[in-house]
């Protein structure tokens, strides 16, 4: 049995589960057979985990390494939140529209559906996933506030 740490792509919402093997997670997600408990959503990826090894006589610990991985993702996030405009679900129109000159090029992140990441693929528009370790928390809308 594996214990993966899980994140929705689609309300940001991070669970844990276990699978009897990495294959089998594999197989279910690419089913859409994993869904969010939050919003029902299929778009549920593994996050970026550290192996938990404990060797006897050795009290388990945080580690140099995992505390520097901790605090570069840490600052990677911060920096395309400084940094990058969110444009939400509009990032495959935002980055086609830069692509064919239409507007200035400026680095954004924000949401595209598995169709139009494809399409974007196709027409050789210059996108890539953002790791959700990277990830920021997107920012509230008028209708979040209060």
């Amino acid at each position: 049995m594996i214990r993966y740490a899980l994140t929705c792509s689609d309300c940001h919402h991070d669970f844990e589960s276990w699978f009897a093997s990495s294959a089998a997670f594999d197989d279910l997600s690419g089913k859409g057979l994993i869904s969010c408990a939050e919003c029902g959503g299929t778009h549920v990826a593994k996050q970026i985990m550290a192996p938990s090894v404990s060797t006897s006589g050795a009290p388990r610990g945080d580690s140099d390494e995992a505390a520097a991985a901790r605090e570069f993702l840490s600052k990677a996030r911060d920096h395309v939140a400084r940094n990058f405009d969110y444009v939400g679900d509009s990032f495959a129109d935002e980055a086609r529209s830069m692509f064919y000159g239409e507007q200035d090029t400026r680095p954004i992140w924000g949401e595209t559906t598995p169709e139009e990441s494809q399409a974007l693929r196709e027409e050789g528009v210059p996108a890539a996933p953002l790791p959700r370790a990277l990830t920021p928390r997107p920012p509230k809308t008028d209708k979040q506030v209060n």
